[in-house]
């Protein structure tokens, strides 16, 4: 699995337009959330995944990692190309 520190992703997000989907529930998202990313749940990412464009990449964060790496996987085997965001929201805190 593709994976990218918290600190080289939010410096690429400053610079460049990103597909990023944050996995937290949606009230985690609604507290706080980088401006511009989508909102796929992780509990609701295996009946919403086919939305997603296979061909772009996706950038995956959640709270701290874990989800956001499951999340990632789940998508590998899918077909799709996504980089998991090692420390999650809790890196930018």
């Amino acid at each position: 699995m593709k994976e990218i520190t918290f600190n080289n992703f939010y410096q690429l997000y400053q610079k460049e337009s990103l597909s990023v989907l944050d996995v937290r529930e949606v009230e985690e998202f609604e507290a706080l959330h980088l401006e511009g990313v989508r909102n796929f749940p992780l509990s609701q990412l295996a009946d919403a995944y086919e939305q997603l464009d296979k061909t772009q990449p996706y950038y995956v964060i959640c709270k701290s990692g874990i989800r956001s790496a499951r999340a990632c996987q789940f998508l590998t085997e899918q077909g799709y190309e996504v980089v998991n965001v090692q420390g999650g929201m809790d890196a930018l805190e």
